[in-house]
């Protein structure tokens, strides 16, 4: 946008040995004004004229003081070192009254409004004064995105008499304005041209273009120095700008001007600049305003990039207050987190542990709060309602538990990856496994290796450590691949083993015990139903291949079995074996579980009545009779039987 005034051509010249703007007009120029280290020899009339201030400097020149000789000619001299804008805009300004062509536009307006406004350059001393012309200049300047983004730039240069005359904050008011507006997805705007529109659809150097994306400013307020990218942030805010959008463009600036977060950038006279970086300290003071500006509503910021940002803090020791903020924010999403992104290296000065265990205790301790404030929420919401049905509470529970069942995989992941670090005391790693609640594991598959891991990078831990930190684990819950592992495991306890072979026997029994009587019960019905119901001729070949189907499936069923018979012979062997090495008897291990060894589940009757039934060939199922109250010799002698 160029603005023109005047007739005139121009009658400005510059000497370049003496640094000194000469005005050739045909009269001798009778003052000297000098701004930084460059000299205006000028006229008094054209000055005095239209400033008030120059009309108050150059009177108040002495003869004595204030005048030298240049030629055998008087000339008045006086100083503007702290004009706005400097040598360039008191050019500007001296050709405004000589009635030169001037050209205004959104990188000179704002030097110009606070220079004029500085020389008093009112109505009073003429119509259309500089004052008055640079507000209006100013004024359209505010219509486009663009050039409002130009001339908040260029207040850096004049921040004081910019904030004197309220033109930053017109400017960022100006900003946050067109982003919600654009945001809302409106497609126009009062005053502002369809190139500055990037929702509107133009003919644009005959391409026809258009953009809907709602990140189009991100990359335009990340060249605003901090100070007034806070500003704007919060003007933003204010104008309820969705919260989606004020975090995706916090994380825009701190990609773009913290080094560790992304690519290196910093500013140079003003501007960004790649040829230098920022200094820790700056560094420092701009991650902590970053977090300090990020909205808090739960998930807007993801938390890979949340812990990125708690990582750089570390680096950076940033405040405590900035580090419990990142710490806090990711506890309330912690089950959205990878391994990778919580193996946070330890930078502390006398760090003891390779990784960062206290900071991911902290995060943990901050999910189980908000999980158990939502889970005391729920039920008080579910009661007020009177919703006390099991399938409502079925539904609830596992809402509740996905979460939950996520956060504990990750912290037995978590402990996998630190438990090899031989400075991990054995409080941490049991506080941090015991934080999460035990219903949170199905399987205790990932406690196992964790603890496995532990035990093998610490060998001198004793035998009450290692009872201790095997209490963490529910052998009930190990899968028969980790319960074969632990059986042959000598890092564990003995007691821990016999635990899991004993559990791992009766786990099979039972199994055992329900494939016998489903395949019992598969067959009975199949013959009952083939003696009840007589095919009619079109028929035969369909209940012939029916029949295919079941006694294909009953023979899977029985071989099935017969693998599970195996395994539990097997398993009985090695609890044999174990005794026999250990020197230990079957009296003292029952003693030592608090464990009968008669069978009493309804799973065990079924496992005898179903083989008694099988050797009497009884041919229906519903006919099972209960195992014998009396003891045989092998239990008495406190064996267990197949």
């Amino acid at each position: 946008m160029a603005m023109k005034l005047g007739p005139k051509s121009e009658i400005f010249r510059l000497d370049q040995n003496s640094k000194t703007w000469i005005c050739s007009s045909g009269l001798p120029s009778d003052v000297t004004i000098e701004v930084g280290d460059v000299s205006f020899q000028l006229h008094k009339f054209p000055l005095v004229s239209r400033s008030k201030a120059l009309e108050n400097l150059i009177g108040d020149c002495s003869d004595d003081e204030r005048k030298i000789t240049f030629e055998d000619e008087k000339r008045s001299s006086a100083q503007l070192h702290n004009l706005p804008g400097g040598p360039e805009i008191f050019l500007l300004i001296a050709k405004f009254c000589y009635g030169v062509k001037l050209e205004v536009n959104s990188t000179n307006v704002v030097p110009l409004r606070c220079a004029s406004e500085y020389l008093q350059m009112t109505e009073e001393y003429g119509e259309g004064n500089l004052i008055s012309y640079t507000e209006n200049c100013f004024s359209e300047v505010l219509d486009t995105w663009i050039d409002t983004l130009k001339a908040l730039e260029s207040c850096e240069e004049v921040v004081e008499f910019a904030e004197e005359l309220n033109i930053v904050s017109r400017c960022i008011d100006s900003l946050a304005l067109k982003a919600c507006t654009f945001d809302k997805d409106l497609l126009s705007w009062n005053g502002i041209e369809p190139k500055d529109n990037p929702f509107a659809t133009v003919i644009w150097n005959g391409i026809q273009t258009a953009s809907t994306n709602q990140d189009w400013w991100y990359d335009d307020v990340s060249k605003l120095r901090l100070p007034l990218y806070r500003r704007f942030i919060l003007a933003a805010e204010s104008r309820n700008l969705d919260q989606d959008r004020i975090a995706g463009s916090l994380m825009f600036y701190a990609k773009k001007h913290l080094p560790l977060l992304g690519r290196e950038s910093t500013f140079s006279n003003g501007n960004l600049s790649s040829s230098s970086i920022y200094s820790n300290s700056d560094q420092k003071i701009l991650l902590e305003e970053i977090v300090d500006l990020l909205p808090s509503q739960k998930q807007v910021v993801p938390t890979k990039l949340l812990l990125r940002l708690l990582r750089t803090s570390m680096i950076l020791h940033c405040s405590p207050l900035c580090i419990g903020n990142l710490e806090r924010r990711i506890g309330l999403q912690l089950d959205q987190a990878s391994i990778e992104d919580i193996l946070i290296p330890n930078m502390g000065y006398s760090s003891e542990t390779l990784y960062e265990i206290d900071c991911v205790q902290r995060i943990l301790d901050h999910f189980m709060v908000v999980d158990q404030d939502q889970d005391g929420s729920e039920i008080t919401e579910s009661s007020f309602n009177g919703d006390n049905d099991d399938g409502d509470e079925l539904i609830g529970n596992s809402h509740a538990l996905t979460p939950m069942t996520m956060v504990a995989n990750l912290i037995d992941n978590y402990l996998a990856e630190v438990a090899s670090d031989v400075n991990l005391k054995l409080e941490k790693f049991q506080s941090l496994a015991a934080t999460v609640p035990d219903y949170a594991r199905p399987m205790d598959d990932g406690m196992y290796r964790a603890v496995d891991i532990y035990l093998k990078a610490h060998p001198w831990l004793s035998d009450s450590d290692r009872e201790l930190i095997c209490r963490l684990m529910d052998c009930q819950k190990l899968s028969l691949e980790a319960s074969t592992h632990a059986a042959q495991n000598e890092r564990l306890p003995l007691r821990f083993i016999v635990q899991v072979l004993f559990f791992e026997q009766l786990r099979l029994r039972t199994s055992v015990a329900g494939c016998l009587y489903v395949s019992d019960n598969y067959n009975s019905q199949t013959h009952l139903s083939g003696s009840m119901v007589l095919p009619e001729s079109g028929n035969v070949q369909v209940l012939t291949a029916r029949e295919n189907e079941r006694r294909i499936v009953a023979e899977d069923m029985r071989g099935r079995v017969s693998e599970l018979e195996k395994e539990c012979l097997t398993m009985k062997k090695e609890i044999n074996k174990l005794v026999k090495t250990k020197g230990v008897s079957w009296n003292s291990l029952c003693k030592m579980f608090a464990l009968g060894l008669r069978l009493k589940s309804k799973s065990r009757e079924a496992c005898a009545s179903s083989i008694d039934r099988d050797r009497k060939k009884v041919p229906m199922p519903s006919r099972i009779r209960g195992v014998p109250k009396e003891k045989n010799q092998d239990q008495e002698n406190g064996e267990l039987v197949d």
